[in-house]
């Protein structure tokens, strides 16, 4: 499990974007209180310890199957995701895309194909929870005070990218050439808190029910469920041209019974009585 925390004072925040989609209006102020987060979201060296001692069985894998992202041969409308989201057998957290081999930094890598159920089992196991959306958005902004991304205005200050996000055209450009993954967390400088990964690589659970309509159907699968829950961060997959959310305010709504190649978590914990 995690040892690497960061305990956050808490306090009030604006939370939201009048500027971006309409799921993330109205900008607000928020309080939260004093909590605990992780600095990375949870590792393939994490989970693989979880299982180890568990024998936990992921959802996905009793399934047999989950969503994996496929590169489109060419330019296709952006309003249906079927396009570039395929059920693949087989693929699970410890085989997240079938057919390749994994990298050999794969430990430090976000897991993925993770349920909802599946994050709570392990952040229980962990001691901790899910966050809060609030909470989740308040360990993200890092202290800054409302910027659209959690770094500043600018998507790349002085010419340098600050999160691992699509490069190209989505979905079937993708400019450092190979198969679009996960990366290796750590590798972006943290933000105001001291956190990283916070923004790109992998979409991440947050526990709060998601009740408003998402204006992006592109993000994720489709599915059929009427109980959908706030994922925030963006992923390595989100691209300007149809999803610019890799901001502190963006959020998505998925079913907690989804998983797939670009959606992990990490966990918070409550502050300890004083």
């Amino acid at each position: 499990m995690s040892k690497h925390r960061k305990m956050l004072s808490g306090g009030e925040f604006r939370m939201g974007s009048n500027r971006h989609y309409p799921e993330e209006r109205p900008e607000r102020t928020e309080r939260v209180t004093e909590f605990a987060i992780d600095v990375f979201p949870v590792r393939n060296s994490e989970f693989a310890e979880f299982v180890e001692a568990t024998q936990y069985v992921t959802l996905a894998e009793r399934k047999g199957y989950s969503h994996v992202f496929q590169m489109t041969e060419g330019p296709v409308p952006l309003n249906n995701p079927d396009q570039w989201w395929k059920a693949v057998q087989g693929a699970c957290w410890h085989n997240p895309i079938p057919g390749t081999e994994l990298p050999g930094d794969f430990n430090e890598h976000p897991v993925v194909h993770i349920a909802l159920e599946d994050a709570k089992a392990y952040a229980a196991w962990a001691g901790g929870r899910l966050p809060l959306e609030a909470e989740w958005e308040f360990a993200a902004r890092g202290g800054a005070h409302n910027t659209q991304f959690a770094w500043g205005e600018e998507f790349a200050p002085d010419g340098q990218r600050m999160a691992h996000v699509w490069q190209g055209a989505f979905p079937w450009y993708y400019v450092p050439g190979g198969t679009p993954a996960t990366a290796a967390v750590g590798q972006f400088a943290a933000n105001g808190y001291g956190l990283h990964d916070m923004i790109g690589n992998v979409w991440e659970w947050t526990s709060s029910p998601f009740k408003q309509p998402s204006s992006c159907c592109s993000c994720s699968p489709q599915q059929d469920s009427n109980t959908l829950f706030a994922l925030k961060g963006g992923s390595y997959l989100c691209a300007a041209e149809y999803c610019l959310r890799y901001r502190p305010a963006a959020r998505i709504g998925v079913a907690g019974a989804s998983s797939t190649s670009h959606i992990g978590f990490r966990c918070v914990y409550d502050a300890s009585p004083k």
